[in-house]
């Protein structure tokens, strides 16, 4: 545990600073267009690469070092920032650079990111998965509750080129600890002479033997496509009901982080329900819900306490379901088995940002307006205006999020998943 520990608090420095950038270039884009589908289109191309790269990656986690392969996304990663920041201080920055900067990223970040959640089995017991899964939810969680504050106040003193440079400067942790630690590499039993093909499908090919992760990639998959959708429009909410404010969305995403690092800590020392499944369903049902709530909401206060109650639960169902895949599953194959399940839900999240701001632009927003088409149904609930329609699309999607875990439990091979499907064997 100590070296996962280790590793743990650099990925936390660095995402600290890359939060900041992320939120940073958020409101440039914004000042840039006032447009929902630019920002969608820096989701959509930083997940289009990861889809064709998935397989492959699978592949190659399994048969090179896991630390190398780390190193190499940290690399990278400050490269492609060291690119952007380049581009603004020589004010020649575009919006098209972004999709670029993110689509190579993207294509290294999922190795790296596969190789860091195939570790972790290497690194710590059975009975601390879910507590280390929390952990790494920590970091995305933790970093959003500094960065957006962090951001939001140092954006209008030193401004994108200020907050560029110190995400520069947080790379030496992540870079740093890696260099400090020793990552076991689990035997590899894959052949030399294994056709490519046999290789790249192995995945998906083992998921498909056992009905039970099937039933977990779908319900998964039922989930993510609503929600990733919603995801895809959470700035554009905010900044269209908050006038564009900046510090109103820094607050909403900082009280984001507060509830889901505090369900991170709750579920670190809770450990989670003996029955991982409920994590995962329950978990469903909860961040659908307050999210419904986020969507209903017209001010800041309301968006606030809904977005730290619809957090809270994030982490025990990515935890729970991280768990179930890393129990099920032998450490030598769980790089083409993630990978696998991975790449689904990649094409299920470009899939999603790819079509939610046209829907918003073209649709939504124009049907919200006072002689809108759906005015008349949604207005009394939803207002009409910048952001109404918006606001409408992103509830129907929390509300079908809570509908998956409420039907999950209406099947025996998805809600035994646990009793139905042994642990693997060291």
């Amino acid at each position: 545990m100590r070296t996962f520990v280790i590793i743990w608090l650099g990925q936390m420095v660095s995402t600290i600073g890359s939060f900041m950038t992320v939120f940073a270039l958020t409101i440039w884009v914004w000042q840039q267009t006032g447009n929902a589908t630019d920002l969608t289109l820096v989701t959509f191309f930083s997940q289009l690469p990861r889809i064709f790269v998935t397989p492959v990656a699978g592949i190659i986690v399994d048969r090179f070092s896991r630390k190398n392969l780390m190193l190499l996304g940290d690399w990278i990663a400050l490269f492609c920032t060291g690119a952007i920041a380049i581009l603004y201080f020589s004010e020649r920055l575009q919006i098209w650079h972004l999709y670029v900067a993110v689509a190579v990223y993207g294509c290294f970040g999922q190795i790296q990111m596969l190789a860091y959640s195939t570790s972790i089995s290497m690194l710590v017991s059975k009975q601390n998965y879910t507590r280390a899964e929390s952990m790494v939810a920590a970091v995305g969680y933790g970093s959003a509750i500094i960065a957006p504050a962090l951001a939001g106040s140092l954006y209008t003193i030193i401004g994108l080129r200020g907050i560029l440079l110190i995400d520069l400067l947080t790379f030496t942790a992540a870079i740093g600890t890696l260099f400090g630690v020793v990552i076991p590499q689990p035997p590899d039993h894959s052949s030399s002479e294994e056709n490519i093909w046999l290789s790249l499908t192995f995945g998906f090919r083992y998921i498909s033997t056992k009905p039970s992760l099937v039933a977990m990639v779908i319900a998964f998959s039922l989930f993510a496509l609503p929600s990733d959708i919603g995801k895809a429009l959470y700035s554009p909410l905010i900044l269209a009901r908050s006038g564009g404010d900046a510090q109103v969305l820094g607050t909403v995403t900082t009280a984001a982080g507060i509830g889901g690092i505090l369900g991170a800590i709750l579920l670190s020392v809770w450990g989670g329900f003996k029955r991982r499944i409920n994590g995962m369903l329950l978990g469903f049902i909860g961040t659908g819900f307050f999210k419904i709530l986020l969507g209903l909401g017209q001010t800041p206060l309301v968006w606030i306490g809904a977005h730290f109650a619809a957090s809270l639960p994030i982490p025990l169902f990515y935890s729970s379901s991280n768990a179930i895949w890393y129990s099920k599953v032998p450490p030598a194959l769980q790089g083409r088995v993630l990978a696998a399940d991975q790449m689904i839900g990649l094409v299920i999240t470009a899939f999603s940002a790819l079509i939610a701001g046209p829907l918003v632009d073209r649709f939504f927003e124009p049907a919200m307006v006072e002689s809108g088409s759906l005015a008349a149904i949604f207005a009394p609930i939803f207002g009409t205006g910048s952001g109404a329609g918006i606001a409408l699309l992103y509830s129907l999607m929390a509300f079908c999020t809570m509908l998956v875990g409420i039907g999950g439990y209406a099947f025996r091979t998805l809600r035994d998943v646990e009793i139905l499907l042994s642990d693997y064997e060291m």
